[in-house]
């Protein structure tokens, strides 16, 4: 079979091959042009598609077909998650339900002593994001709708890793960032830590004058220290960058440090952020009935997907904190924002070098407007892969070694 016919093969498996035969073989990743809405659907097959573009750079898709025709498309998915798809969740899921996702995911959790964590949760996320996918194109709706959200653009912030903190690259990054329409940023101190000492302190608390100078008073600011300090080192920093207001430290330690976060917590006013790396809202709940952070940055991609990062936000609307979801990814994180409160989620993370690439493959890349993304009002997530970019796609399969 030519590339050509496979992919063609692949967007009939949508239920949409004459629209595609009009538009060009991806046309049809939208939605199907007359959803099945039939109450006995079953999952027919689970693939992990891979993307090759011309400039050889790939990517990883999960689609999940069904007997009548739909199917969800999610990705770009880890390498991880690819694999924990092929060797756990596949066989499971075929012949399921593909609406009965919440029995899905307590069975699967409950089926393997390691599932609490790393890449079982993360197969597992792929699996739930994907089956979101597939219900919003059966009932011809965007994910954040069928959540019950309503708002029509979410407020992003801008994340700089990788830009250089040379203070004048810094300073006119940051003005350039704020004149786009950034009203948030987050820059990182991750590069010195306590082996530094005393004047390590004083380059990581320089960012933010640097920062806060640069930009004024009108910014938030945010800062990420990745895990790289210890107790007496971030109480030093925030003595120091209490003045300039950052809005928030996220990880200045490991997450396994529950009782350095509470420590820190009680003794400094600046929010403490984490989450990135919880997996479900049981490592969630003892922060926050701790009182040791004030912002939940849990990522739909790695902590269940999005049945459960909206327990998560649940939880956090109890505690009243912020849930500002990891931008590892951003099209779940983003309908999962949209369908939330605005006291609850207020934000998403958009990271400026990485999403340059992340959707390379797509149609409708997601793209901050004015510091802002607009909700998609295509079904599902709204992700539509675009032939014109891809040289070559097919399902890849690790064996059992």
């Amino acid at each position: 079979m030519t590339d050509r016919m496979a992919r063609r093969s692949f967007v009939a498996g949508l239920g949409t091959l004459g629209m595609a035969a009009q538009l060009g073989p991806w046309a049809g990743l939208a939605a199907a042009a007359q959803p099945d809405r039939r109450s006995n659907l079953k999952v027919t097959d689970v693939q992990v598609l891979q993307v090759t573009g011309k400039s050889k750079r790939r990517a990883l898709y999960l689609k999940i077909q069904t007997d009548g025709g739909s199917a969800g498309l999610y990705g770009p998915i880890d390498n991880e998650a690819g694999l924990f798809v092929e060797r756990f969740f596949k066989r499971s899921l075929l012949g399921q339900d593909p609406l009965a996702g919440e029995a899905y995911w307590d069975r699967m959790f409950r089926a393997d002593r390691h599932s609490r964590g790393s890449h079982y949760l993360i197969g597992l996320s792929a699996i739930d994001n994907a089956l979101w996918d597939l219900r919003g194109r059966l009932f011809g709706l965007p994910v954040y709708r069928l959540l019950g959200g309503a708002r029509k653009t979410v407020q992003a912030y801008a994340s700089c890793l990788g830009f250089s903190q040379e203070p004048a690259a810094l300073q006119a990054k940051a003005r350039e960032l704020k004149e786009q329409g950034y009203r948030h940023q987050k820059w990182f101190v991750r590069d010195r830590g306590p082996r530094f000492g005393p004047q390590g302190v004083a380059e990581d608390a320089n960012v933010v004058r640097l920062a806060r100078e640069a930009v004024g008073d009108d910014v938030d600011l945010m800062f990420d220290a990745y895990w790289q300090w210890d107790l007496q080192y971030a109480l030093a920093w925030a003595r120091r960058a209490q003045a300039y207001h950052p809005r928030w430290i996220e990880e200045p330690f490991q997450t396994a440090n529950l009782d350095t976060f509470i420590e820190f917590s009680r003794e400094i006013p600046i929010p403490v952020a984490t989450g990135e790396h919880f997996y479900g809202r049981w490592d969630i709940h003892e922060f926050l009935k701790a009182g040791a952070i004030a912002v939940v940055q849990a990522d739909p991609e790695w902590c269940g997907g999005v049945s459960e990062l909206i327990k998560i936000c649940t939880l956090a609307s109890v505690h009243g904190v912020h849930v500002i979801p990891h931008g590892h990814s951003l099209h779940a994180a983003l309908h999962v924002v949209a369908s939330q409160p605005l006291e609850v989620c207020p934000l998403v993370e958009y990271l400026i070098q990485k999403m340059q690439t992340w959707y390379e493959f797509e149609k409708h890349p997601p793209q901050p407007v004015n510091g802002a993304l607009e909700l998609p009002d295509r079904p599902g997530f709204g992700i539509e892969l675009d032939d014109s970019k891809i040289q070559d796609l097919r399902p890849v399969s690790w064996q059992q070694t």
